[in-house]
């Protein structure tokens, strides 16, 4: 049986190797699990630490999906699993953690993290759909493809979660309400905007992949990855496209602009809600996805970027640890995967009903650490080991 990541060394002819990650779960759109999370977290390090190798590049098998998200059903068979442990009537009060579900996450943003601060250049190409854990590892990447086929989305509001994998920082720092938009809707967005929102550095047709891969082969590498970078930006731009098409969050920035003037979650809610979207296909979905999403979640979108954005990488990630596990025990992320993927009644019972009922006591306990700050499972990350991303600038 083929393992869910496979790896691969390319001999470059100047002497040196490109490392090739490639995920290979196509009948789950890749969907990644925690199998897969670890064989990358520790062929990752392995990597960083050849000096032999010059870059990486991530991959997958197949051209529909790059990755469509974390495997929340193996999550809902564990929520289930603990959900039956609690006392009758008491559905929507929380429970102790999956153990399977703190160590996904914990290992998943350990790995995101990873990316982020790799020493070496790393290289992502994003084909097809690129969701949610998804978008976690393409993120932080020094060298970001986006192909014509790309279909990135944070669409956890349909199921009960959060924007997590990092979603604190790089929401944040997406033009102004970008962020907010995103997260609240679940709207999807194409290769255009994710270059004009800084998730990509370059588009690039799929089919002249081959063909790139032949030029970092032939390419001269050296020990600094500086320099590394470098080179590989400089290819990346020679199959670059120059005329990229205005996407849709580019159309309609300034109406989501103005929408984020609506600081409290009812406001901005209502003001999405009375949208007159026209024939507007995308803006429609977007409203669409306020109005089936949960509540609860409309609320965490707002709250984790008022704090994460003053909160360093690794802070982001130990935040939303929290919140991750918080929702593993809740109800609400358990009820919103029932709905979605698998009853696929898509009548979801959220614990609220509006985003006018939800109250702050119940926000607030999202971000409630279970754990102090000496046990928190993320407790090393950003500490003296920290080294700069590569930006091939």
């Amino acid at each position: 049986m083929s393992l869910p990541v496979l790896f691969d060394l390319i001999s470059c002819e100047q002497g040196s190797n490109i490392a090739v990650a490639t995920l290979n779960k196509p009948e789950a759109l890749n969907a990644i699990d925690l199998q897969m999370v670890n064989l990358l977290l520790v062929q990752l390090q392995a990597w960083q630490d050849n000096d032999d190798i010059a870059m990486v590049v991530l991959d997958s098998r197949e051209d529909k999906a790059f990755c469509a998200g974390g495997d929340v059903v193996s999550m809902y068979q564990a929520m289930q699993q603990q959900a039956g442990k609690r006392a009758p009537g008491h559905q929507n009060t929380p429970s102790a953690i999956p153990d399977m579900m703190q160590t996904f996450f914990s290992q998943e943003y350990k790995l995101d993290y990873l990316i982020h601060t790799y020493p070496k250049p790393i290289l992502v190409w994003g084909n097809g759909i690129i969701m949610g854990g998804g978008l976690g590892l393409m993120a932080g990447a020094s060298h970001r493809i986006a192909t014509e086929t790309a279909r990135i989305a944070m669409p956890e509001v349909s199921i009960g979660l959060f924007p997590d994998v990092g979603g604190s920082w790089f929401l944040n720092r997406m033009p102004n309400g970008c962020g907010r938009f995103l997260g609240s809707t679940g709207a999807s967005i194409d290769a255009s905007d994710a270059h004009y929102l800084g998730l990509a550095d370059h588009v690039i047709e799929h089919a002249n992949k081959a063909k790139l891969l032949a030029q970092l082969k032939a390419s001269s590498w050296t020990q600094s990855n500086a320099e590394n970078a470098n080179v590989l930006t400089q290819i990346c731009n020679q199959f670059a496209k120059s005329d990229l098409k205005t996407g849709p969050v580019a159309a309609h920035q300034q109406l989501i602009s103005d929408l984020d003037q609506h600081s409290s979650v009812t406001d901005y809610v209502s003001a999405i809600s009375q949208l007159d979207v026209g024939d507007d296909k995308w803006l429609k979905k977007a409203r669409d996805g306020v109005a089936y999403g949960s509540p609860i979640t409309l609320y965490l979108v707002e709250q984790q970027l008022r704090r994460g954005a003053q909160l360093s990488l690794a802070d982001c990630f130990k935040m939303e640890l929290i919140m991750a596990c918080r929702c593993a025990t809740y109800g609400e992320f358990q009820e919103g995967v029932r709905a979605l993927l698998i009853d696929k009644d898509r009548s979801p019972q959220w614990a609220f009903d509006s985003v006018t009922r939800v109250d702050e006591h119940t926000i607030n306990e999202f971000f409630n650490a279970p754990w102090n700050e000496q046990s928190h499972p993320l407790k090393d990350l950003g500490g003296s080991s920290l080294q700069s991303s590569v930006t091939g600038e």
